[in-house]
């Protein structure tokens, strides 16, 4: 930018001194002299601004695609550091806007501060110069470019509220969109079509208004540039003739004088471009602001530290997880999510979440996953309590399948690796033949190469495919958010036997709302408001606990049923 700068003020001086090789020519011509010499140097003077002006132009543009370039990446980094409860607060169309449509408003503005350091020296030497030429001429200008300045430092501050203001509707309009598209099924089977639509083209004419009220407002600020100056022309024309007619000044300097009263159009609309380019630039970064300002997790973003191929022997017997008096909240001055939380996850062995909804089960894995910090308490992973770990050194020991079973863009085999990338092909059919899903993905045409989308595969399967991708390496905890929600019978009984033989192994942590997954859990955790209400076995809670055999009695679980996982 310094060398923009430079460029630019060099161009300004070769520009500047145009109009008085001018006046050399017509001084040279009116005394019978040769004309070579001025001639020469005044295409010299065209031929050097042509240059240097090209070369400044090539270098601001690479500028500017390098700030939006490291703008964008600033965001995108931001957002994989951020907590995740700094993101889910924002609908993910608008993060996706502040990614994308906010840092190319920079685009323009980049080069603004050298545009309008250019743009001031080339009015301020252009005014010094008309002064040499005539003082009395420079007077009437400066009336007319005051004029020009106070007026358009009254509007430009409105061009600004206004960019913003447009900004704010794009974010709305791609939050409201992307959230909609995503639910494309769910829109189309309630008949919403036209309220959605109606909905989203309301953000679209916001973002239409405000960007009109800004494109008005520009154009006020450019008429009002471009007339003054004009009017400024005519009126030195005429003043400055009458002048000449009366021997106070030669022609030539009159001549010259209006040169650089026409070269004032430059610097003022260059003026007039980088302030209103700067507006946009001031609205764009205050929103790119904000999103420095989201939180990134404790002991840097993932990945920062290394995660152990090897985890530390713990001694035989000690739990992997515990929970000591651990209090959660999603909000400075929310109600706690949970209270006081005091639970053992043993070594090996299935322990079950259960309760109503809002009970704090979600909470539970979130705090696991550093997800969420507690304002209260500590957890412990093999006795290494979670403030000394890095979030990476935490995740790497658990695995996580989601309810919703998420599926990331890319192929069947891109999302099976996407915790192992360095995984072999027989590692990930093994994964595939654990949950049932191998015949299935042998029978595309692509094998692992398929592309996964929304529709290759049902939501069953896009579920199987996150669990065995979360048991392709053995994990030390599984962590399982409800994994046979969206399964048929046989299905669901491949599942739990793959949760049974991994709970010999390592320590498995499954939230369910279908109890009959866990009625042969080594260890059930019953849930309410927050707090742990009740622990124990299945029989045990049956017997003692009521909310356990009233949730177990609103699923219908039979005697038989009960009778048959005990054999099982």
């Amino acid at each position: 930018m310094l060398l923009g700068l430079l460029l630019g003020l060099v161009a300004n001086a070769a520009g500047l001194a145009t109009p008085l090789v001018t006046k050399w020519v017509l001084d040279t011509l009116g005394a019978g002299e040769p004309l070579t010499r001025p001639i020469l140097v005044l295409l010299a003077l065209v031929v050097v601004g042509a240059g240097i002006g090209l070369w400044q132009w090539i270098l601001m543009g690479t500028v500017a695609e390098r700030v939006v370039y490291e703008a964008r990446v600033s965001i995108i980094r931001r957002y994989f550091a951020a907590r995740i409860d700094q993101l889910t607060r924002r609908p993910g169309g608008e993060l996706v806007t502040r990614a994308t449509s906010d840092p190319a408003l920079l685009h323009e503005a980049s080069g603004s501060v050298v545009g309008l350091i250019n743009g001031a020296v080339a009015l301020v030497g252009t005014l010094a110069l008309m002064g040499v030429l005539d003082v009395v001429l420079l007077g009437a200008t400066l009336v007319a470019v005051v004029l020009v300045a106070v007026l358009m430092g009254l509007i430009m501050p409105a061009i600004g509220r206004a960019q913003e203001a447009a900004q704010e509707s794009v974010g709305r309009l791609g939050g409201t969109l992307e959230g909609a598209l995503r639910a494309i099924r769910t829109v189309k089977a309630s008949r919403a079509e036209p309220r959605q639509t109606e909905l989203i083209t309301g953000y679209a004419r916001d973002t239409a208004r405000h960007s009109v009220r800004a494109a008005r407002r520009s154009a006020v600020v450019w008429t009002i540039s471009w007339t003054g100056i004009q009017v400024a022309v005519i009126v030195i024309l005429g003043f400055g003739a009458a002048r000449a007619e009366r021997g106070l000044i030669e022609v030539s300097t009159l001549i010259a004088f209006l040169l650089y009263a026409f070269q004032l159009m430059g610097p003022i609309g260059e003026l007039t471009q980088n302030l209103t380019a700067m507006q946009a630039g001031i609205a764009a970064a205050s929103r790119i602001r904000e999103i420095e300002a989201i939180e990134v997790e404790p002991a840097g973003a993932p990945g920062t530290r290394p995660v152990p191929d090897v985890a530390p022997t713990p001694r035989r017997g000690d739990p992997v997880l515990v929970f000591r008096g651990v209090t959660a909240r999603y909000g400075p001055d929310g109600d706690p999510a949970v209270s006081d939380i005091d639970l053992r996850i043993p070594r090996t062995g299935h322990t079950a979440l259960v309760g109503p909804s809002g009970a704090g089960k979600t909470t539970l894995f979130s705090l696991l996953l550093r997800f969420l910090e507690p304002v209260d308490g500590v957890l412990l992973l093999d006795g290494r309590p979670y403030p000394d770990l890095s979030p990476a050194e935490v995740r790497g020991r658990l695995a996580y399948v989601e309810q919703d079973a998420p599926v990331v863009p890319g192929t069947i085999g891109d999302n099976l690796r996407f915790t192992h990338p360095d995984a072999t092909d027989e590692e990930l059919w093994e994964a595939l033949r654990t949950v049932h899903l191998a015949d299935r993905v042998a029978s595309f045409d692509l094998g692992l190469d398929t592309p996964l989308t929304a529709t290759s595969v049902s939501g069953g399967e896009r579920q199987r495919i996150a669990l065995a991708r979360a048991v392709l390496r053995t994990p030390d905890v599984l962590l399982l958010d409800e994994a046979t929600a969206q399964v048929d019978g046989l299905t669901e009984a491949a599942v739990t036997r793959c949760v049974r033989d991994r709970a010999a192994v390592g320590a498995v942590v499954t939230i369910a709302h279908r109890l009959s997954t866990v009625l042969d859990a080594d260890q059930i955790v019953v849930m309410e408001r927050g707090r742990i209400r009740a622990v124990g076995s299945h029989r045990d809670l049956l017997r003692e606990d009521a909310l356990y055999r009233d949730l177990v009695a609103a699923l219908r679980i039979t005697p038989e049923a009960v009778a048959d996982a005990a054999v099982h």
